[in-house]
């Protein structure tokens, strides 16, 4: 069997019904449930799974190719069933996990939800996934920091100084449960989703830093990212012309893009404004992260593409 990588993240919202069990709060309504809570950080057995994102790769040759990316979530399927799928697939490969902060958070949640629900989950014990120092479960906010808690560092920070787009606007960590309250899963999905796919470059990066991969290993599965995530955008190209808006060395952007896909893999950036052009205002943030991504632009040019197409795209 190839190696293979599952790099996941959880999403948690505050499990009001299991906190009232636990604290002789049932029959209150989630109002004084939830002020009972208080505004602290919960403790792990009291956060309620909404969505896993998890990217699936494995080793191909001189790169690591993508295989899946998803969030399955709660509007989709019930928690139990989103852990039993996630710990069926973790038995189904044993890859190495990779999370940020996973063994402080996601894994000991996972386990404690799978607990709760009556999941059986023997696939995560096919490793030693909940030793914190092996690599059956990397996490990369330990590994970095050394385990120094004052040394850690944000996934936001660590994409952004790396030069990578870290996450989108308009939604953070602190802001699941207003989302979810809302009705707004498949927001908090596509969020986590782009949390994984962060999760990810980061981890390539740091298979480059320990030898692990060469720099021209590391290029080619930066592609192979890229391309797996150019093709989830289906929408036919529309040939209509975007907003007109402020000259933003469009052409010098376009000539960097082409310069640094492979042979055959340039696209033009006007085709791809007008694909998203089509798509409802909603969607367009997610898939202008995957723009930027699949255009594999250089850190000189990211800024300055994000900037011009968030204003061409209407998003601002």
């Amino acid at each position: 069997m190839q190696p293979s990588v599952i790099v996941w993240d959880l999403e948690t919202v505050p499990d009001l019904r299991g906190f009232a069990a636990a604290n002789d709060l049932v029959g209150k309504s989630d109002a004084d449930i939830r002020a009972a809570l208080g505004n602290q950080f919960p403790k792990h057995i009291y956060h309620s799974i909404v969505c896993i994102g998890a990217l699936v790769a494995h080793r191909e040759g001189d790169h690591w190719a993508v295989d899946a990316l998803g969030a399955p979530h709660v509007g989709e399927r019930t928690e139990k069933q989103l852990i039993a799928s996630f710990c069926d697939k973790i038995a189904e490969l044993k890859p190495q996990l990779v999370t940020l902060n996973g063994n402080s958070f996601d894994l000991p949640v996972l386990r404690y939800r799978a607990m709760i629900h009556s999941v059986s989950a023997p696939g995560l014990a096919a490793r030693l996934y909940f030793n914190r120092y092996t690599e059956d479960a990397v996490d990369l906010c330990d590994i970095l920091s050394s385990f120094a808690p004052h040394s850690k560092a944000s996934l936001n920070e660590l994409s952004k100084i790396m030069g990578l787009p870290g996450k989108p606007e308009g939604i953070d960590g602190a802001e699941v449960e207003r989302y979810f309250l809302e009705g707004k899963t498949k927001e908090i999905a596509d969020y986590c989703a782009v949390d994984v796919v962060n999760t990810y470059r980061v981890w390539l990066r740091y298979e480059l830093f320990r030898g692990r991969l060469s720099e021209s290993e590391h290029q080619a599965s930066e592609r192979c990212l890229a391309d797996f995530i150019g093709a989830r955008v289906k929408t036919p190209p529309h040939f209509h012309r975007a907003p007109e808006g402020p000259e933003l060395r469009i052409a010098e952007m376009e000539g960097s893009h082409r310069a640094s896909a492979p042979a055959g893999k340039a696209t033009s950036i006007d085709t791809w404004v007008a694909d998203l052009l089509d798509k409802p205002e909603e969607k367009r943030a997610a898939s202008l992260y995957e723009l930027l991504l699949r255009l594999n632009l250089d850190m000189s040019h990211l800024d300055e593409a994000r900037e011009a197409y968030v204003r061409r795209l209407g998003l601002r």
